[in-house]
């Protein structure tokens, strides 16, 4: 557990080689810092160093009231400096991976890297059709975030508690909402297991983390993609339903010099098989 300069805790973990390049993995939405990643085995044969928290709300982290996704950015400069950690770089996934773009932006000093999974672009992405090719339960809730905290709180407690009493039948729902890339990358046992374990996990008390996230990513980052002048890997599955893919060609006009990769048989959940491509490339 680590405290923040404003006081909160933050719930953190560390695996793979103790000495290895420091990476922090900012979890997907909701989710929580046992989410979905390579095994300490696999990271300790790469020499990388794998940093995991809980976002303000999640788990065991405190919430963070009004936070945004440039906060990302003070929290996990909050974590390197108590690991004593000069320079990482950052991956995120889904809901984390602009919380990870944060970190390239406002701390351009000590990251030396950042990848961007499956992302959603700003909600006021200019010339952006937003919710073009979005599942509707996406659409519904970054709308009912326009209405502000006590409309999205009243609808994700009650996903929240739904969630909880069974992670499982959640998980396995999603199989007949998804295109065949994710349906397949699903059907993998281990995978379902860790995504269980990741909704329960982060979900365990409260609905803080989600609610928060939603209003987050529903409002402006706070900082501009095209300040950012670190490298960049943006990957996305071209059949994605939750964050389609013409968020992530967005981001990659407007951040210089980023590299782009989306292939075409590939959706949502084809992060989660190039997890291990993805931690490579960022510590080169």
């Amino acid at each position: 557990m680590i405290r923040t300069p404003d006081g909160r805790r933050l719930a953190v973990e560390s695996r793979g080689h103790p000495l290895g390049r420091p990476v922090f993995l900012l979890h997907g939405t909701p989710g929580s810092r046992r989410g979905p990643a390579p095994r300490s085995t696999v990271l300790y044969r790469m020499r990388i160093r794998l940093i995991t928290f809980d976002r303000p709300g999640y788990g065991d982290s405190e919430r963070r009231p009004g936070r945004r996704v440039a906060h990302a950015a003070q929290d996990v400069a909050a974590i390197a400096d108590a690991l004593g950690i000069d320079t990482f770089a950052v991956v995120g996934r889904s809901g984390g991976a602009p919380h990870a773009l944060s970190c390239a932006a406002l701390l351009p000093e000590r990251t030396a890297r950042a990848v961007a999974l499956v992302p959603l672009a700003p909600r006021d992405a200019a010339g952006l059709d937003w919710f073009a090719g979005m599942t509707e339960d996406n659409v519904r809730a970054y709308t009912i975030a326009a209405g502000g905290p006590g409309a999205v709180t009243a609808v994700f407690e009650e996903r929240a508690r739904e969630i909880r009493a069974d992670p499982t039948a959640t998980v396995t729902a999603m199989h007949g909402m998804v295109p065949d890339p994710d349906r397949s990358v699903l059907t993998d046992a281990a995978i379902r297991a860790l995504l269980v374990r990741n909704f329960a996990d982060g979900l365990r008390d409260s609905a803080d983390g989600w609610v928060d996230d939603i209003l987050a990513l529903g409002s402006p980052w706070e900082f501009s993609p095209a300040d950012i002048r670190r490298p960049v890997l943006l990957w996305h599955g071209a059949q994605d339903v939750f964050a389609p893919v013409q968020h992530t060609h967005w981001l990659a006009e407007r951040i210089p010099g980023s590299h782009l990769e989306v292939p075409p048989d590939a959706a949502h959940f084809g992060a989660l098989e190039v997890f291990t491509r993805a931690l490579s490339w960022a510590t080169q």
